[in-house]
């Protein structure tokens, strides 16, 4: 049974040197692989399954920071080996746009307005630090280099 989710036939096709050495690493040749695809793919489908968990758990080892950008909100982690912390803020201004540029301008020039919430907060990881980042990235959170987050945490302090 899969952990996270199959690669798309895109992501395995960029990652198909990787996968080869995944399939040399079992030692199985090419020629082999085609019989395999050809004769038993239920054998293959399972070998795709484990090549895809195996790149998840590496990609989801490294992430250090998450964020999910809304129209009206903003949802900026920082992920930590034992904990997740989480800066979010929410706009209540239906004319502004956070997924733009005026609007993320708008919300540096407001950022002290009564229109403006700021939540934050820490979590410790209720089950495996992975899959908490795997299911964030299942709601809509993207991998980033926590930008964002530094500029929002710099904001507060102000």
């Amino acid at each position: 049974m899969m952990k996270y989710t199959r690669l798309t036939k895109q992501q395995l096709e960029a990652l198909h040197h990787d996968f080869a050495r995944f399939l040399a690493a079992q030692q199985i040749t090419a020629e082999e692989w085609q019989q395999i695809k050809e004769q038993k793919p239920e054998v293959a489908e399972q070998e795709l399954d484990i090549f895809s968990d195996l790149v998840w758990e590496r990609s989801l080892q490294k992430v250090k920071f998450l964020e999910k950008i809304e129209p009206q909100s903003i949802f900026c982690f920082e992920v930590e080996q034992t904990q997740i912390q989480m800066l979010s803020v929410r706009v209540i201004n239906p004319e502004v746009d956070l997924t733009t540029l005026e609007g993320m301008l708008w919300l540096t020039r407001h950022f002290n307005d009564e229109s403006v919430q700021m939540y934050q907060g820490n979590k410790a990881f209720s089950q495996e630090r992975n899959m908490e980042i795997f299911e964030l990235i299942l709601q809509g959170a993207v991998i980033c280099e926590g930008d964002l987050f530094r500029s929002l945490s710099q904001m507060l302090k102000q």
